[in-house]
């Protein structure tokens, strides 16, 4: 009762936590569990924490009864900017950096074993990414050029030509039960089911209203949720005491849409969460050091809401956002590429490391409509320990570096003003540093 209490207890705080914002292999983290994001991310061959609902369900039967329950500092710093622009009705040169730098980001894995070879647990994590707050003023008042895109105020504007403050903040939080059982003594078989929560709020996109099936439904709605369904299965198996191998992989979580916002996601309003799948390999190199690899992939293009290029219905002006064809992000599918390392430095002290890559899924394309949803990141660097007090407890440890990347490209208001509106730029780098603590019993 007292764990079932803890974990709705996490579930409300993820909710309740303004802006799940990481951006990281897209805006799915770079790990799960605290373990595995100081080493890199990876996780899928390794059994060792109660975040299996989010890695591989199977290891869970391999953890053993356990509880980890920990809470992650994330700060990323995002900046945009317009430049070379020569609009008659007034120039859209401006910049302007986003506040909501730091963020606490729980997570939750549980696992009882009900015999030697069947376990039953959960685990609470979280995604996000598309979370901006981007002040407004850059465009002065009176700007015709703005006021023809958004008629209704006379400025200043912001970044987007839009009123007041620019920005959009994506939680989803999901929920995952997990059942795993020994098919012998050396491999395993997993299911998650994932229930899945949204959260979206929306600001300052007042200029793209002409452009929706629903002008009313586009900008400035106050949060909407979503819910849906999916489900995660996954395999683990040790091919010797040196090596194990791991697959997972998750079905597109089909989401309920978002009302309030039907007029700018395609698809009137519906943002489902992408299918992925991941293969991992862990070898005990040495004694005291493992090596991990994990190869992951994101499925964005299932998504029309993220994978609509944002040049869907060029030239025209109207009845292109919210319909089943509208414009997009323009996201690519994202491979990902994690190491990670790991020395057992002491029998009370392990220390980690690792690194992770995964592709950019901005195109230069698609620039102007990711300047509020900037997921640009590519290579992470990560280092981690956990130490044990007794024997039955740990303290976990592990940080995070993101570094900076760019994406540049042409406006996309240059396609209504004569290709007099400029190049943009978006750019941002990451750091995060959290603590778990883990109880065996």
């Amino acid at each position: 009762m007292k764990l079932t209490k803890l974990a709705g207890a996490l579930a409300v705080a993820g909710i309740i936590t303004p802006g799940l914002a990481l951006a990281t292999n897209g805006y799915f983290s770079h790990g799960y569990g605290m373990k595995a994001k100081g080493m890199g991310g990876t996780a899928t061959a390794i059994a060792d924490d109660a975040f299996g609902g989010a890695n591989n369900p199977a290891t869970m039967v391999f953890a053993g009864s356990r509880l980890d329950i920990g809470l992650d500092w994330f700060s990323p710093h995002r900046d945009i900017s317009r430049s070379g622009s020569t609009t008659p009705g007034g120039d859209l040169n401006g910049s302007a950096t986003s506040g909501s730098n730091n963020f606490l980001i729980p997570e939750l894995g549980y696992n009882r074993m009900l015999n030697p070879n069947m376990s039953l647990g959960i685990t609470i994590y979280g995604n996000g990414g598309m979370n901006t707050d981007y002040p407004g003023g850059q465009i002065a008042a009176g700007n015709a050029t703005c006021g023809a895109f958004n008629p209704s105020s006379s400025g200043p504007y912001n970044m987007l030509c839009g009123s007041g403050r620019l920005g959009v903040d994506l939680t989803q939080l999901i929920v995952a039960p997990t059942f795993a059982f020994k098919i012998n003594d050396k491999n395993a078989i997993g299911i998650a089911p994932l229930f899945g929560f949204q959260q979206f709020r929306a600001e300052g996109l007042q200029a793209f209203a002409g452009f929706s099936t629903d002008p009313s439904h586009v900008s400035n709605n106050g949060y909407d949720t979503a819910t849906g369904w999916g489900a995660r299965v996954g395999w683990y198996g040790k091919l010797s005491d040196r090596v194990s191998l791991g697959l997972a992989y998750a079905s597109k979580i089909d989401m309920s849409r978002f009302d309030k916002y039907r007029g700018l996601f395609a698809d009137n309003g519906k943002l489902d969460i992408p299918s992925n799948w991941d293969a991992g390999i862990a070898v005990k190199a040495t004694s005291a050091l493992t090596v991990a690899v994990d190869y992951q992939h994101i499925n964005y293009s299932e998504v029309p809401a993220i994978n609509n290029p944002s040049t869907n219905g060029n030239p025209g002006y109207t009845n292109t956002l919210g319909g089943s064809n509208g414009r997009g992000f323009g996201w690519k599918d994202v491979d990902v590429f994690k190491l990670g390392l790991e020395y057992q430095y002491s029998p009370k002290l392990t220390l980690r490391g690792g690194y992770n890559h995964g592709n950019n899924p901005i195109q230069a394309r698609d620039v102007t409509f990711n300047l509020i949803a900037p997921g640009v990141i590519e290579d992470h660097l990560t280092l981690g320990m956990t130490y044990r007090p007794a024997i039955n407890s740990e303290v976990t440890v592990a940080y995070m570096h993101a570094f900076q990347n760019s994406v540049s490209g042409s406006s996309l208001f240059n396609t209504w003003t004569g290709n007099t509106a400029g190049t943009e730029k978006q750019q941002m780098y990451e750091d995060s540093l959290g603590i778990a603590y883990g109880l065996k019993f």
